[in-house]
């Protein structure tokens, strides 16, 4: 399927739009991905399918471009210099019955000059003598850089002495595969075939394999020369299929220069298994990062489960009373230091992560609220497990052995008042059937120590092993602060596969755009020795 070329500039923008917004491209990115010429030799016309062919004229200072385009005129129409011969204005030659709807924008009025003539035989072609483009004046070069997308065919003028000129050459490299090209090396009364080969072995350096060179001289002239074949070339290209054909290869062209600047930005997203080493990293600059953490810890948390100690019932009984002292303590815990040595981690992260090619704004972004969080994670954990070290102190064998001695300390003494109960019953009830002397002191004594034993035993055991609230608080605190460190780890992997997915949604939507600028059959041109001199005319 063959994706129209507007559709295209279309999807890059607005992908270019949404991917600056969420930093995966810097605003030069996007600016060179929103900034694309529209301009186009059709856009001069209001046609319906047809329209005349743009030919201009194009060189340096004195190679005798107007002299030229008045020998096809067969009368001064362009202003050919006679003090200085520098071309200043833009000199357009076309049939009568053609119309110029929409001159490029910016465009000078006063630096336009326009020819009009009745010759049927040129009615589809308007000639153009452009400015001296190597001029000193940069109103010249903005004129020449103004009207050259609007060109079909450009016949790059030189002479003999000037057809080595650096600025042409650096103007045929970068404007070369956008037009069709026919070379002229006018003034040839003072050439010679060495320069004329040599100008076709340069013109071979910059990609042309059979360039259409001719060999001309100014104004009116006996000596010969091949100004006839140009005119017959130009009249022999100014037909609907080649206009077509240059309208097909244009939109090509722009359309490979559109895939070019997506591959570029392409490769400054980095690939997708460069964003899968970023786990790695992690957890190696985290496992660091923890150590130290929990080492720096160790003091802080001892003097914070003192305090907790002395304050478990307020903290427990009663927390909103107590809910800002604690949280100032709590904050001592994550403190200047700790955010620090944090903040240290998420920089070296994102550092190593630019080192693997991979655009870190998103990243950086993300892990930016992180920053803030940490803290509360810390403080809420902390709390958390403390208060619940504190509700059960010990461990859970503890707790039981001591829940049980709890229940020996109710039942034993009552076991121990039900059997004297019933010594006493059943020594009362025998001495009276023997009337034989009733208990006795020794009795009294012996029963009233087996209670107070059967009391004593338990309560000295649950005094002597009742748990450390200090030691308890001590082991919340290191339990909070285990979890929230694997929580904060937690939390940057989930960024990170995040930003992996988002980084692999962005992938797949600028390589899809890339795919359909090359999607369709394109522009084919014709093989090199075919009837159409147009496949000489163009850099393969």
């Amino acid at each position: 399927m063959a994706y129209d070329y507007s559709e295209l500039v279309e999807k890059t923008k607005r992908w270019a739009e949404q991917a600056l917004s969420a930093g995966w491209i810097n605003t030069e990115t996007a600016q060179t991905l929103s900034d694309f010429d529209a301009r186009t030799p059709e856009a001069l016309f209001n046609h319906n399918g047809s329209r005349p062919l743009i030919v201009a004229f194009m060189g340096g200072t004195g190679v005798g471009k107007s002299s030229l385009l008045n020998r096809l005129a067969g009368k001064a129409i362009a202003k050919a210099g006679i003090e200085r011969p520098t071309s200043r204005e833009v000199t357009l030659y076309h049939h009568k019955d053609i119309a110029i709807n929409h001159l490029p924008e910016k465009l000078p009025i006063e630096k336009i000059r326009i020819a009009q003539h009745e010759d049927e035989t040129k009615k589809n072609i308007v000639w153009i003598d452009m400015p001296d483009f190597d001029s000193t004046e940069q109103s010249n070069k903005a004129l020449v850089f103004e009207w050259l997308p609007h060109i079909d065919v450009l016949i790059y003028v030189v002479s003999p002495e000037r057809y080595r000129d650096e600025k042409a050459w650096r103007l045929l490299m970068s404007e070369g595969n956008r037009h069709a090209w026919l070379f002229v090396l006018n003034q040839w009364d003072r050439g010679q075939q060495a320069q004329y080969e040599d100008f076709k072995q340069q013109l071979g350096k910059a990609g042309f394999v059979e360039p259409i060179i001719f060999k001309t001289v100014c104004g009116e002239s006996t000596y010969p020369d091949e100004f006839a074949d140009l005119q017959s070339t130009i009249l022999s290209l100014s037909n609907k299929h080649v206009v077509a054909e240059l309208e097909q290869r244009g939109t090509q062209v722009r359309k490979d220069e559109l895939k070019q600047k997506l591959q570029n930005s392409l490769q400054k997203l980095g690939s997708h298994p460069a964003f899968k080493k970023a786990e790695t990293l992690w957890e190696a600059q985290w496992q660091t990062t923890s150590d130290q953490l929990q080492q720096g810890f160790v003091w802080p948390i001892q003097k914070l489960a003192a305090y907790y100690a002395d304050h478990a019932a307020d903290l427990i009984g009663n927390p909103s009373t107590n809910s800002a002292q604690s949280d100032s303590t709590v904050n001592t815990l994550w403190d200047d230091w700790a955010q620090a040595r944090f903040g240290d981690a998420l920089d070296e992260f994102v550092v190593k992560v630019d080192e693997l090619g991979l655009p870190v704004a998103p990243l950086k972004n993300q892990l930016a609220l992180l920053r803030a969080k940490a803290p509360k994670i810390v403080q809420a954990q902390s709390e958390l497990h403390v208060r619940q070290a504190l509700a059960y102190p010990g461990n859970v064998l503890h707790r039981g052995f001591l829940k049980f001695v709890r229940f020996c300390e109710i039942v034993l003494p009552l076991a121990a008042i039900a059997w004297v109960g019933y010594q006493v019953f059943v020594g009362y009830y025998d001495s009276n059937a023997t009337h034989d002397h009733y208990l006795g002191i020794d009795f009294a004594i012996h029963s009233s120590l087996l209670i107070l034993i059967s009391w004593l035993i338990p309560w000295f055991i649950l005094k002597k092993l009742k748990p450390s609230l200090e030691k308890s608080a001590l082991r919340g605190l290191n339990k909070g602060l285990e979890n929230a460190i694997n929580m904060i780890d937690g939390e940057v992997l989930n960024i990170v596969e995040t930003v992996t997915q988002q980084h692999t949604v962005q992938l797949k939507q600028i390589t899809e755009i890339t795919e359909q600028c090359s999607a369709g059959e394109g522009y084919k041109p014709e093989k090199t020795g075919s009837d159409n001199p147009l496949t000489r005319m163009l850099i393969n």
